[in-house]
């Protein structure tokens, strides 16, 4: 049962991998574009988090966590960017 429920996340994200970098192609503004990033790092932490978990080693989940922060740092960092308008 947990190996049928593993499996359906890893395609769940699959499928958002797929629709985010649609988004990120195909997003008219630039605001589309780092929301679209700002995805794709939060589902690159999911992934993480589940090979953590595949792996036993959960050393891997403090990478995350400090993943998430620094790209927490970066969009804001973009996003004020944006705002200035430059």
């Amino acid at each position: 049962m947990a190996d049928t429920i593993l499996l359906f996340a890893g395609l769940l994200i699959l499928l958002s991998i797929v629709l985010s970098v649609l988004r990120l192609v195909l997003g008219p503004t630039m605001v589309d574009r780092v929301v679209a990033i700002d995805t794709l790092t939060v589902i690159s932490l999911s992934l993480v988090a589940l090979y953590a978990h595949l792996s036993g080693r959960f050393v891997y989940l403090d990478v995350a966590l400090v993943y998430g922060l620094l790209s927490f740092l970066a969009v804001l960092a973009l996003a004020r960017f944006l705002e200035k308008g430059r």
